[in-house]
């Protein structure tokens, strides 16, 4: 199978830059096999596609997602972080994997829609009787058709050990290793241009005990699976390790083996010059979640040093309880404006932005090889941006249309050379059931 866009302004986000003006990009069984400018060599049996006022960027990558939290947005509006968890702690020990399941499909179809095709899920809350809220998941992305990277969290700290979450939603540690290898076992895909790949993640340093982040760092490396964590997002977390481990919690990361080029770690708000230093000697990677931050009212990143220093950086869209929006295309511009709000307006530049929404995502999940970059050889995740209509022709500069306008209408996604958007309307799913479902979901939990 043969797809060609052509006519379009093309930002390959590869290693040189390149880009073109109006140029094609290739696609032959899920691979790019060229891109270039002017119009793509003569095929018979190639669907060409007319991308004329389009930009074509590599998809979006989401590095750090909660998909069951879209059931529970907007409550605790006006709280920090540890009140806001411990007024929903108790709400998401209601979930089944019913209300996940719709979650996810309503979360992963925003995503589609907003130009993301590849996202990971965070998912660390596993009720007794909540059956398996993780396939759920997983059937989720398959329906949708994005690239997936669930990972199988946990929590073993509870209250009355001196966490923050409540004896229900925690388990314990040969429970957890256990679902981790059971979960790897199931559905991990090693193979190259996979669609599923597992990673495992305890939760935080305030609801995971020292020794399961040890023995989680042992088992991934066995496993041959990437790890990851929430850290440094808050300054009550800084102080609770500072007073539970007396370490910084990059100190702590090192303590307990979990600095290296196979971690990726949501927010990173809150990292001293050395911190950054450190994570990116380790070539460890940080999903920037402004959006999130911003709600929670946590911090803003040092994401400017964070790219200086050479690390794997992402971006993360975070669960939708902490950001209500769900869309990854407005974290481009998020993250450029939280920037430019800490370093002044040299800060990060939309290229920048575009850069750690795509290749830097990829680089945090251990892709680039394969996504990430409009490259000949890579899979074949392209969105379609179209540029030309009355809220963004007037921009020159395509890039900086994405970026610092409105994000403008999706004309097409592929995902693995399928495609999955069409003129801003899923293909997939039929995206108003799916918040019907939504809806229903939403409403079973409240009253449970």
């Amino acid at each position: 199978m043969v797809t060609v866009l052509e006519g379009c302004a093309i930002a390959t986000v590869d290693a040189a830059g390149t880009e073109y003006t109006s140029g094609h990009v290739v696609v032959t069984d899920g691979v790019i096999t060229a891109v270039g400018e002017g119009p793509a060599p003569a095929s018979a049996d190639a669907t060409r596609v007319d991308a004329s006022g389009c930009l074509a960027t590599p998809g979006l990558v989401n590095t750090h997602h909660h998909l069951y939290q879209w059931a529970t947005r907007a409550v605790s509006v006006d709280d920090g972080l540890f009140e806001w968890l411990r007024t929903l702690y108790p709400i998401w020990a209601g979930i089944d994997e019913k209300v996940v399941g719709a979650a996810a499909r309503a979360g992963l179809a925003r995503l589609a829609l907003t130009g993301c095709t590849t996202s990971t899920d965070h998912h660390y809350v596993f009720p007794r009787d909540g059956g398996d809220v993780l396939g759920a998941t997983i059937s989720a992305a398959a329906a949708v058709g994005l690239r997936f990277h669930p990972t199988r969290g946990s929590m073993d700290l509870s209250v009355k050990d001196g966490g923050l979450p409540p004896d229900s939603v925690v388990q314990d540690l040969d429970t957890i290793l256990a679902s981790v290898a059971d979960a790897v076992s199931q559905w991990h895909d090693p193979s190259p241009g996979s669609m599923l790949r597992i990673a495992a993640a305890p939760c935080s340093p305030f609801s995971v005990t020292q020794d399961l982040m040890r023995q989680s760092a042992a088992q991934a490396r066995e496993l041959g699976i990437r790890l990851h964590t929430h850290l440094a997002e808050t300054r009550d977390e800084d102080e609770f390790c500072r007073e539970k481990f007396g370490r910084t919690p990059v100190e702590y990361l090192a303590d307990v083996d979990w600095l290296g080029p196979d971690v990726w770690l949501a927010h990173g708000v809150h990292l001293s010059d050395a911190d950054v230093v450190t994570l990116a000697g380790a070539g460890t990677g940080v999903a920037h979640c402004p959006s999130s931050n911003a709600r929670l009212g946590s911090g803003i990143a040092p994401v400017t040093a964070l790219l200086d220093a050479g690390g794997p950086l992402g971006l993360g869209v975070d669960g939708a309880a902490s950001q209500e929006n769900g869309g990854l295309s407005d974290e481009l511009r998020q993250a450029l404006f939280a920037a430019r709000l800490r370093y002044g307006p040299s800060g990060l530049t939309s290229r920048d932005a575009l850069r750690i929404g795509t290749i830097g995502g990829a680089r945090c999940l251990g892709r680039a090889d394969e996504i990430g970059s409009l490259e000949v050889g890579k899979r074949a995740d392209v969105a379609l941006w179209r540029v030309d209509g009355p809220f963004h022709s007037d921009i020159v500069d395509p890039v900086d249309a994405l970026v610092y306008a409105s994000p403008p209408p999706l004309a097409r996604l592929l995902v693995e050379g399928r495609t999955i958007v069409v003129d801003g309307e899923l293909q997939t799913l039929d995206v108003d059931q799916a918040g019907r479902d939504l809806r229903d979901a939403a409403r079973a939990l409240a009253t449970r």
